[in-house]
Parts: structure tokens; C-alpha cells; sequence
């Protein structure tokens, strides 16, 4: 079986639009800005032998606020100047209740079926309670970069990083 990274995208890959101190996401690839180090931390993880899977919340989509192309010409364009080896994207919003959608570990389960992936020896980084939330249900070890939003915060995490790098250094210290 697999070990992976879970990796949310807006605020773990790229820079979200941050208004009023709540994250959004870029709303075209022309705004899309990698966070800093972000492709030497998922070099890292992808030639130590991890499985990298974005899972994405994207419900502007199912909102009417954001185009289902664009966020799939943003999901393209990283997955083919990355070592991003799948994304699982959830349009929905809230009152759609389904499973893919984070904090509900679908996109996790799915994933680990499809690509044989040992979700206990998994990792899941994020930046927002959703993310977290997932990642445990999931039974991933959690990674929670704290932005500091203007938002509920997870209410358990296993570790606290400042960034994707930091995280990816704890990592793979671990699996040595």
C-alpha cells in the first residue's frame, strides 16, 4: 500500500485571496501565486516515494460565483508543473451534503480505494478546520498551517507548521 500526502490547494500550494482576513480562492489561473518553496517541498516528498493527492474544497462553483473551468484550468496547470500525482475536487457547498465535501472524509476514502493508499500512514496539510477535520476522520496524521483567519480553527491537530516546507521536513524525518 501507499503512503501519501493530503494536501489542500488554496493556502497550502498557492496563495489564497485573503479578504477581511478569511481565505478565498484565486478566481483564474492569471491570479494563481505559489506559496514560497511549495515545489521543493512536494519534490521532496514525491522522490522520498509519497503519493501527493489535493483534495479541494471549491464550492464557489455550486454558489454561481466561480466557473467549474477555471478551477479545473488552475487544478491542470499544477498538477502538470508539479509532482502532483491526483486531485479529487469537491463543487458542492454545504447544504449539498455530500461526502467528498471536507470536513467528510469521501474524497480520502475514495482516493485510498483507487490507488491503494494506507490512509493510517497517511498525512493530510492543511489550513483550515475543514481540512483537519478530514484528515482525522480520514485517520491521517494532520498538519495545520495557522494562518490566523478570521474563522473557526480545528479543534485537534497533530502538528502546527508555519508552511508546506515545514511540514514536508517533519515528514520525512519521520518516515527515515
Amino acid at each position: 500500500m501507499k503512503k501519501a500526502v493530503f494536501l489542500d490547494r488554496d493556502g497550502v500550494i498557492n496563495e489564497p485571496v485573503v479578504r477581511n482576513n478569511k481565505p478565498y480562492p484565486p478566481s483564474s489561473l492569471t491570479s494563481l501565486k505559489l506559496i514560497p518553496k511549495v515545489t521543493q517541498a512536494l519534490n521532496n516528498l514525491h522522490q522520498a516515494g509519497f503519493f501527493l493527492v489535493v483534495v479541494t474544497n471549491q464550492p464557489d462553483v455550486s454558489r454561481g460565483i466561480a466557473q467549474r473551468e477555471s478551477v479545473e484550468e488552475i487544478n491542470q496547470f499544477l498538477v502538470k508543473n508539479l509532482p502532483l500525482d491526483v486531485f479529487k475536487t469537491c463543487y458542492h457547498d454545504d447544504n449539498d451534503f455530500c461526502n467528498c465535501r471536507k470536513p467528510l472524509p469521501g474524497s480520502f476514502l475514495e482516493a485510498a480505494k483507487e490507488y491503494d493508499i494506507d490512509l493510517n500512514n497517511s498525512f493530510m496539510v492543511g489550513d483550515r478546520w475543514r481540512d483537519i477535520e478530514a484528515g482525522i476522520a480520514a485517520g491521517c496524521k494532520t498538519f495545520f498551517i495557522d494562518y490566523k483567519y478570521d474563522e473557526r480553527k480545528p479543534t485537534y491537530f497533530d502538528y502546527k507548521v508555519s508552511s508546506l516546507f515545514e511540514a514536508s521536513t517533519i515528514i520525512l524525518n519521520m518516515a527515515l
